[in-house]
């Protein structure tokens, strides 16, 4: 294994909010989940799902419904008197929560419900901690798979965007129209396809304003 080359991989990728019109094919989607699996999970829990979303109508609709939840959050932010922040919050907000709206392939990343041996001789009956840590733990997972995505696809000359703000705000009505599951847990929602845009690489904190070594 080439070093060098990894390392370009994972300083060369970003994140892309523009899109060519060029479809991604159902293969590529498929071998790129297939590394996405091969991330480390908590005692191999695999606490993962995908939902690839390649209709473009659809995709509009949920960029509608976000749009909508978001306009709602600020009519009530300025009812409380923060007609600024609600402003800020469509004009600066809303384009990066709806990112994904002009991408062929919308991913929907998906934590299921930790479950090991551990869990079931030793862990449960002794209540080793409480039932909502499990949520977290296969979120962590999940996102781990995640990033291997994500670095995949760029590997394959494909672009993505990891997003949040489609589960922040409009979770309930992505997990409605996607028929998610209530014990799945929606980590996040990320945008694929070809590049239309190529930018610089930004600022990243120094090695040593982010590493501790204990002797």
């Amino acid at each position: 294994m080439d070093f060098s080359l990894f390392r370009e991989v994972v300083k060369t990728r970003r994140s892309i909010r523009e899109f060519t019109d060029e479809a991604v094919s159902i293969t590529d989607i498929e071998e790129i989940i297939d590394c996405a699996r091969y991330a480390p999970s908590d005692t191999n829990s695999q606490t993962w799902e995908f939902i690839a979303v390649v209709n473009r109508d659809k995709i509009k609709h949920v960029e509608d419904f976000t749009w909508e939840k978001l306009h709602e959050t600020a009519a009530r932010a300025e009812q409380k008197g923060l007609k600024r922040e609600a402003k800020l919050l469509i004009k600066s907000f809303g384009p990066y929560a709806t990112a994904f709206s002009g991408a062929p392939v919308m991913i929907v990343c998906l934590s299921t419900p930790y479950a090991s041996k551990f869990r079931d001789k030793i862990f449960d009956p002794i209540s080793f901690v409480e039932p909502e840590v499990w949520e977290e733990e296969g979120l962590k997972s999940s996102c781990l798979a995640a990033q291997n995505l994500m670095l995949a696809a760029h590997a394959k000359g494909l672009a993505t965007c990891p997003l949040t703000g489609p589960v922040l705000l409009a979770e309930d009505k992505l997990r409605e129209y996607l028929h998610i599951p209530e014990d799945r847990g929606v980590t996040m929602v990320i945008a694929l396809g070809y590049p239309a845009i190529s930018p610089k690489a930004i600022p990243r904190r120094e090695v040593a304003d982010i590493l501790r070594i204990v002797e």
